[in-house]
């Protein structure tokens, strides 16, 4: 390979971003252009610096890293997306797809994965972790509407029924039956243990 890979890192935590640039400073063919610790300052300092790659943490502060990752596309389509996770549920890996990313991998990966999953993506290929790949293929599509998500999804940020009701513009009622409508589709013991189960399977 002639030139360079010219990566951004964008990832919260000093100590793994720190160790995420030495990992790919390493490398002979790969150069980390700009390294930023909150979504927000994503697409500007892509703009300024142009990587080929923006290796982006899923979990950052201000826009999390999907969100970030779908901005990118949309403004800078030639800089391709590496999302890197410390959660492996399916619905993540699946709204990772939405947003268009070009590679998903687990923070836990060794060294030489991150590297050859960066040529990769910059070689045009969509790089994914394995087992998340598989764990989303296992996985089970989501029983819920949208309109029970919604509902679950407030529930889970702790607004009562007549609350929910009053975001949604329904009866206190009818949200009730929504939440125990969602209970025994997700065959959880309570609507706390719906929340779990939706958040676990990345429904939420």
């Amino acid at each position: 390979m002639g030139s360079m890979i010219k990566v951004l890192v964008a990832e919260d935590m000093h100590i793994v971003r720190g160790a995420l640039v030495a990992l790919l400073g390493l490398e002979p063919d790969i150069e980390v252009v700009a390294e930023c610790a909150s979504g927000d300052e994503i697409l500007p300092l892509a703009q300024s610096a142009r990587p080929d790659i923006a290796l982006i943490d899923i979990d950052l502060p201000g826009k999390d890293g999907l969100t970030a990752a779908a901005e990118l596309h949309e403004q800078l389509p030639g800089v391709r997306t590496l999302i890197l996770t410390s959660l492996g549920s399916p619905g993540t890996l699946r709204r990772a797809l939405a947003a268009k990313v070009n590679g998903f991998l687990r923070k836990d990966a060794p060294a030489d994965r991150l590297a050859n999953a960066v040529r990769g993506v910059a070689a045009g290929r969509r790089v994914v972790d394995g087992d998340l790949a598989l764990a989303a293929w296992d996985s089970e599509d989501c029983p819920l509407t949208a309109r029970e998500i919604e509902v679950l999804r407030l529930a889970s940020v702790g607004s009562d029924p007549t609350e929910i009701a009053a975001e949604l513009f329904l009866s206190a009622g009818t949200v009730r039956n929504y939440l125990t409508t969602i209970v025994s589709k997700l065959s959880a013991r309570n609507r706390v243990d719906a929340v779990r189960i939706a958040r676990e399977s990345g429904w939420l």
